[in-house]
């Protein structure tokens, strides 16, 4: 194979792989360095339906809480159809973890894909036996569980892969394209899922909240229907084929002593940042209803609408930030000022809960900077934390973590709030607040003094490290790659080189 550079120095005059990589990539033909593109979209945006799917759910609550005031809203239910979806993403990306390192990434995409679409549309039509409400209640919780498990696959399968396709990237934005595709498609998905109803209740008006609530779920199987033919013709990201260990045996005892410590400290930030990002994202709606203190419906979706914009600022800006500044440092100011923005709104929430317009304000800038710090930069530092050959369960392990988070926030906020509050349901919105905002100055203290500073090359070095650590201790490192999934050789042939006639 020959690749073509502009200058007169070969590629051996570079001093690393990375910088060859940038020489090779800066003399590829502009058609080339987009097709790069693709793969990152193809693999990260499937995460637009974890976003839809799982906030759209504090629409549908609120709707179920008013239509079905007895079989919904004064039983387990309110909590179970809410919260099961987290269970079954903790169970996918476990699964899905090691299917991704084992087998492929390209094909635990497909599955989850697969999974999403049927489980949505299976959401929308949900059933009781005979039209029972219970019944149908039931199968809602059942099918939201499934979805949850083809969440998780997005996690360990796609994310990883638009980690590994964006190394292919040149230095310097590899970190903003994984997070505007990755983080970035879920804050997006919690705009359009806080849209969406507001959309189907002026269509359909408050008559028809039954069909509000079953379309709003429904159309949540269209964003993974859109990149499915995408995902079918993916291949296998070539930092994958070089060192991934699917023909042997894995040294678990080695992989664990040598990353538990980090995987602790990432997991650990993980989980206290969906603690907070989730549960205030279910009981947004809940918690505007009881500000607004009116029973429009309109008014309390058309509120949530602005609160979910404000996600889109912090991802925004934030993926930029981890590139000009690094992720770590990126995270523990994100982390910080939303507590200072936090530990203001529990001090001031009897006051702002009279004045929603400044409510609303303040508490879209505590969501942005939460998006802006650990949102835009966990799933990247844990992607680039350890070697890609135990990427795709790290990752699982680390984003499974994070979802108990959030599956014991949708159950502990319920709590907190009417134990600290009484009868006194405004006092008792204060409490979170206070809780989230401490955590948060928790997280951003570990990602400071615990986590390692990641640069644009992180992911190459940290394969070459953990080679040198896997040989170091006896183990084989011949029997890492799989030469059967290679195939970028001959794609690189086929730009740098003239075709012949």
């Amino acid at each position: 194979m020959t690749t073509t550079v502009s200058s007169d120095k070969s590629l051996q005059e570079y001093g690393s792989t990375e910088q060859q990589n940038d020489v090779v990539f800066a003399n590829r033909p502009v058609s080339a360095q987009k097709g790069k593109i693709w793969p990152i979209v193809a693999t990260g945006a499937g995460l637009f339906s974890d976003g839809y799917l799982n906030n759209v759910i504090g629409s549908v609550n609120t709707i179920l809480r008013r239509l079905y005031p007895t079989d919904y809203a004064a039983s387990s239910a309110t909590q179970n159809v809410s919260a099961i979806a987290f269970a079954g993403t903790v169970l996918g990306q476990l699964v899905f973890g090691y299917v991704s390192d084992h087998y492929s990434r390209k094909h635990g995409m497909v599955v989850a894909t697969v999974i999403l679409i049927v489980f949505a549309i299976l959401c929308s039509g949900s059933w009781g036996a005979g039209g029972s409400i219970p019944g149908m209640l039931a199968a809602l919780t059942a099918y939201r569980f499934f979805i949850g498990i083809g969440i998780g696959g997005e996690y360990p399968a796609g994310s990883v892969a638009c980690a590994e396709a964006s190394n292919e990237l040149k230095e310097g934005r590899r970190n903003r394209f994984f997070v505007l595709f990755t983080n970035f498609m879920i804050d997006f998905g919690f705009v359009v899922s806080a849209f969406v109803p507001l959309v189907m209740l002026w269509i359909c008006g408050m008559n028809h909240l039954t069909t509000v609530w079953r379309v709003s779920l429904g159309l949540g199987a269209i964003p993974p229907m859109s990149i499915f033919y995408l995902r079918l013709k993916l291949q296998e990201p070539e930092q994958f084929t070089k060192n991934t260990m699917r023909n042997t045996k894995p040294p678990y005892g080695l992989i664990l002593k040598y990353y538990w410590f980090r995987l602790l400290v990432v997991s650990a930030i993980w989980f206290i940042y969906d603690f907070s990002a989730y549960s205030f994202g279910l009981y947004s709606s809940t918690i505007l209803d009881t500000i607004i203190k009116s029973d429009s419906l309109y008014k309390s979706f058309g509120w949530n609408v602005v609160l979910n914009l404000f996600y889109i600022p912090g991802s925004f800006f934030g993926a930029f930030s981890a590139d000009w500044f690094g992720p770590r440092i990126t995270l523990a100011v994100g982390v910080i000022l939303q507590a200072i923005v936090g530990y203001i709104m529990a001090g001031l929430y009897s006051h702002l809960s009279n004045h929603i317009a400044a409510f609303v304000v303040v508490y879209g800038i505590f969501q942005t900077l939460g998006e802006f710090g650990p949102g835009d930069c966990i799933g990247l530092i844990a992607s680039k934390t350890c070697a890609t050959s135990v990427r795709g369960q790290y990752y699982g392990i680390a984003a499974a973590t994070g979802k108990i988070g959030a599956f014991v926030g949708t159950y502990v906020f319920p709590v907190i709030i009417k134990n600290a509050g009484g009868e006194d349901t405004v006092k008792g919105l204060q409490a979170p607040f206070w809780v989230s905002s401490s955590l948060s100055i928790l997280s951003g203290l570990m990602a400071l003094f615990f986590l390692p500073k990641l640069g644009q090359d992180v992911i190459t070095k940290e394969d070459d490290k953990f080679r040198e650590y896997l040989a170091s201790k006896g183990w084989d490192v011949a029997r890492l790659g799989d030469d059967s999934l290679s195939f970028n050789e001959v794609a690189e042939e086929e730009i740098t080189e003239p075709k012949k006639d």
